[in-house]
């Protein structure tokens, strides 16, 4: 979570029943709200009822932007191992477009400010959020842009996905893009995406009257266009947005600290709009603002798709919604010259998206990250089982693009069908967390071998790469 020096504090009214109760039963908390604030304030249009708001809906309904990107997925895409589960990519856009020019001259595409994964369970009972930190370095796949080309793949930031699939302004190919990149670095398949960009964020702030915060520490940050002091009070409109968007001024100066203020944030929002969102007029104003920037898949677009998906939510008893950030750590740990990126953590980000692709619950202690393993203390020697010449440099040269220490590489003195790992005593920890690494199922072999501390890799013909 974030700072302590950085908490919105939403005021409740005195007569409000308290949270986490809702005649008796335990009730999705403030904080379960931030998945789907939008969605779960969309459905208290259909809830006004009346002729006045019928025509609402209708207006608010034609707001709502729709994309077709089944076209730009391509082929090859994770198989869905859980039918009845939904994973829903929820995207915060700083689009450099029209109002949102202001924000930064020299991007002259999409950019994705925060990205988030929702995963509904098939049986309704609980959900799990992940946080996906912008500054991941991950492997972004081949994607198709706006005016027909397609780019190559290549490593970078996460957030670089968003920006091309979305050259030209495009939405939808920026969330196509994205949903690629998060796919073939999770294994896990993506139904339905939402995005929403500043103006839509402002808009929601101001609607509601602003939002208090209490910071304990003064605020300038020029990028983010933010210069507020200590202690309570209240922000809207270009404060609101320097408050969430601010990174280097405040707290750790990371992106891991910036999502646990976003999170807090939009609790508070998720708060306030639950009090004052009382009348069909409050919730037009506020509806009014979010739905004209908000862009969903087709299947998703509308009120009542977006309706329906909260009302999934909003009977997840408090202890069975999770929020989670990918397992991580600063990728200047493997390469000293990168201060700027982090890199997952292995084997735990396999665990986390593996439960999630079949459907299984999992909690922030079983993340818990006992004995860090960076890719960088691990020593690996490849050899090619294949009888493909050259095939044992390639996968060497893409093991240190991963930040992996390759000693040699050489020719396996057999072919192999299959690939394997080995290890040598005392290398269980690493030999564990590289090969949960690997697209290719293998389990990790020890070997007899204590000569070195490396970890034998023989690529087999049925090798695919790696995850990240």
């Amino acid at each position: 979570m974030g700072s302590h020096t950085d908490v919105p504090r939403p005021r409740t009214g005195s007569g409000a029943r308290p949270r986490g109760t809702r005649r008796g039963k335990p009730k999705l908390t403030r904080r379960g709200r931030i998945a789907l604030w939008a969605a779960g304030t969309l459905a208290a249009l259909v809830l006004a009822g009346g002729s006045a708001g019928g025509w609402l809906y209708q207006r608010l309904d034609g707001n709502i932007n729709a994309s077709d990107i089944d076209d730009k997925l391509g082929g090859g895409r994770p198989v869905n191992l859980s039918p009845g589960a939904k994973n829903i990519l929820l995207v915060g856009s700083d689009s450099r477009e029209g109002d949102n020019a202001k924000y930064g001259k020299d991007l002259a595409t999409m950019q994705s400010d925060t990205l988030m994964l929702l995963h509904i369970a098939a049986n309704r009972k609980w959900a799990t959020v992940v946080s996906l930190p912008r500054d991941s370095w991950v492997e972004i796949p081949a994607c198709e842009r706006a005016d027909g080309t397609r780019s190559a793949p290549h490593h970078f930031k996460i957030n670089a996905a968003y920006a091309i699939g979305g050259t030209g302004g495009d939405a939808g190919g920026a969330a196509a893009c994205t949903i690629r990149t998060i796919e073939h670095n999770t294994g896990l398949r993506i139904d339905h995406f939402v995005t929403i960009d500043f103006q839509g964020f402002k808009g929601m702030v101001n609607a509601l009257g602003g939002i208090e915060i209490c910071p304990r520490q003064a605020i300038h940050d020029k990028k983010a266009h933010l210069d507020i002091e200590a202690g309570c009070q209240t922000v809207k409109d270009e404060q609101a947005l320097g408050y969430v968007r601010t990174r280097y001024s405040t707290g750790d100066g990371s992106d891991i600290g910036r999502i646990g203020r976003q999170q807090e944030f939009m609790q508070a929002l998720a708060a306030k709009a639950r009090q004052k969102l009382t009348s069909p007029g409050d919730v037009y104003g506020f509806l009014d603002s979010a739905t004209k920037s908000i862009t969903t898949d087709r299947a998703l677009a509308g009120l009542r798709p977006l309706h329906g998906l909260a009302s999934q939510l909003q009977d997840i008893s408090q202890d069975r919604l999770t929020f989670l950030t990918v397992p991580n750590y600063p990728r200047e740990v493997d390469i000293p010259t990168d201060k700027a990126n982090i890199s997952w953590q292995y084997p735990h980000t396999r665990t986390l998206f593996t439960a999630l692709a079949k459907d299984q619950e999992i909690t922030k202690e079983q993340l818990t990250v006992a004995q860090p393993i960076a890719a960088g203390s691990t020593r690996i020697l490849v050899l090619n089982g294949t009888g493909t010449p050259g095939k044992a440099a390639d996968v060497a040269t893409r093991l240190r693009t991963a930040g992996y220490t390759v000693t040699a590489t050489g020719n396996a003195p057999w072919n192999a069908a299959r690939t394997t790992v080995t290890h040598p005593p005392g290398m269980e920890l690493h030999a564990e967390a590289f090969t949960s690494r690997l697209r290719t199922p293998a389990s990790p072999q020890a070997s007899e071998n204590t000569a070195a501390r490396v970890i034998t890799l023989t690529v087999g013909a049925d090798y695919t790469g790696l995850f990240g």
